[in-house]
């Protein structure tokens, strides 16, 4: 008997957590985690949001360098600031332009809305000064690095950021050649 005594007592002086003290530290760990939970779904979707963004601004920089590499090396009329680009009153492939988005030139800049649909027209052509709903800015630069080559960058910039991150740009670059019998 003084044995399962020994053991009763052992039992006893052992102290445990209570149920008020686990539901203390349960609601603690809730509070932290629910904090935590919000700002992980948030940081996932600025995250998804600017690799959108980013993933626009390149496609639309592409699109825009395919319409120049359709262009023949002498174009120096063809408007690419509309598409299907026109063969009178643009600039084509003539030297000029900026591939800075801070510094359009006209007649290498367009804009297109938040869906990509180009707002600049035959009628209403696209100018330094962009149209009030753009939210994609392209500006290209054509450049002769040597005799018998053009090249063609192009700079696509998204107009605002989420939660003020630095803004989506993406800049892509092509040669065109016009090398004669013999190059």
């Amino acid at each position: 008997m003084t044995q399962s005594r020994a053991t009763l007592d052992r039992l006893k002086s052992e102290t445990g957590t209570t149920l008020i003290e686990v539901a203390v530290a349960s609601a603690i760990l809730l509070v932290v985690m629910a904090g935590l939970m919000g700002m992980a779904a948030m940081a996932s979707s600025i995250t998804e949001n600017q690799g959108h963004l980013s993933a626009r601004t390149t496609e639309y920089a592409v699109d825009k360098m395919e319409q120049l590499q359709e262009l023949t090396y002498g174009d120096a009329q063809s408007n690419t600031t509309i598409f299907p680009s026109v063969n009178n009153g643009g600039t084509g492939l003539t030297v000029g332009g900026s591939s800075d988005p801070a510094a359009p030139v006209t007649g290498y800049t367009d804009y297109l809305d938040q869906n990509g649909n180009i707002l600049c027209t035959a009628v209403s052509p696209c100018t330094a000064v962009p149209p009030a709903n753009w939210y994609y800015k392209r500006v290209w630069q054509i450049s002769t690095p040597s005799a018998n080559l053009k090249q063609m960058t192009v700079t696509a910039i998204v107009k605002t950021s989420i939660a003020k991150a630095q803004l989506s740009q993406s800049t892509v670059s092509s040669f065109k050649t016009n090398c004669p019998t013999g190059c």
